[in-house]
């Protein structure tokens, strides 16, 4: 095994370029992973100095002197990129996603986006029934599983999922495992929503005009006048932000999924969350959710096929983030 690789280099935001870096030493606790697929996520464009990528799918090809954990080399294996420091105050209330010292892989330590990536044995977990680009989606997964436990929806529901994204569509799909009555997604008409149907993530589809969306909202608005239960903002965007909370029934729930600029601001009156009794709430990352994401997936019950539309290598990783800003990609991944 040569003693250098190629990695992914970002100096800046949107500032990267394609090094040779030295292939990582591993802790008697850790195994070195020959990675063979990364999915690309919206928040990697964020970074500095760093080598991107916590959507990590390889091959074990090496394992610390001190691991117990049952990996052994050859394993195929999917990357929980999380690491929790487990000592401030919210790691000892139980609340880890809140840690203080929230480090992950690919977010500020060296993750995917290279050869081969150094990780603590006990977040790889074996994969069987997956190729490689779907279960670049096990992350995301445990994201939307995380969601889910926040929403804690009661069975019954009728939800509105704003976005077609990758989580956008396994949240979809959570929700009618879990006992959702009616998921309606709602999305720019796009290779996104011809793969949300394709899967059958939802129940009903609203495709949106890109350019005049306005009708498609008015036929939204008028066949459901009394809103959803549950509506799902999983796009991004600061105006379906502040849009959303108008389409979320009285008593009902609005959840902020979707990952924002930091100068992205929300104006909902105080008298209509008062009045209308609306539950606003925020799911942000995951942690200890990867054992049911794994199962989820491997079972086949969340459906993935056909989500990851491209891949590239990673010395063509800017055509791969140019491909996902295309909006003619539901999933993108780098194949070292």
């Amino acid at each position: 095994m040569s003693t250098t690789m190629d990695a992914v280099l970002y100096h800046a935001a949107h500032q990267l370029e394609i090094v040779k870096r030295e292939v990582p030493q591993i802790a008697e606790d850790e195994v070195l992973l020959k990675v063979t697929c990364c999915g690309v996520c919206g928040s990697d464009h964020h970074l500095a100095e760093l080598v991107p990528g916590h959507e990590i799918v390889g091959t074990v090809a090496a394992v610390g002197k001190s691991v117990i954990s049952g990996v052994v080399v050859g394993d195929r294996c999917v990357v929980d990129p999380v690491v929790l420091c487990e000592n401030c105050f919210f790691c000892r209330r139980g609340q880890h996603v809140l840690c203080e010292n929230f480090n992950g892989l690919g977010v500020t330590l060296a993750g995917g986006f290279a050869e081969y990536v150094a990780v603590q044995s006990k977040k790889v977990y074996k994969i069987d029934n997956l190729t490689d680009e779907e279960a670049t989606l096990v992350e995301p997964a445990a994201c939307a599983i995380h969601g889910l436990d926040k929403l804690n929806a009661p069975v019954g529901v009728e939800v509105l999922v704003l976005g077609a994204g990758p989580t956008g569509l396994i949240l979809a799909q959570l929700l009618k495992l879990n006992g959702a009555s009616r998921v309606v997604i709602a999305a720019n008409k796009s290779i996104k929503t011809r793969v949300a149907q394709e899967l059958d993530c939802g129940d009903e589809y609203i495709e949106l005009d890109r350019v005049k969306p306005e009708p498609q909202w008015e036929q939204l608005k008028s066949s459901n006048p009394y809103g959803f239960d549950v509506v799902i903002e999983a796009t991004g965007s600061e105006k379906m932000a502040n849009d959303a909370i108008h389409l979320v029934r009285r008593g009902g729930t609005l959840m902020i999924y979707g990952v924002y600029a930091n100068s992205d601001l929300v104006h909902w009156a105080p008298s209509k969350i008062f009045g209308d009794e609306i539950r606003i709430i925020g799911s942000f990352a995951q942690t200890h959710c990867f054992p049911r994401a794994v199962e989820y997936l491997n079972s086949g019950k969340i459906r993935v096929k056909g989500m990851v539309t491209d891949t590239f290598a990673i010395k063509d990783y800017q055509k791969a983030l140019d491909k996902m800003n295309s909006k003619e990609a539901v999933k993108v991944a780098v194949k070292p």
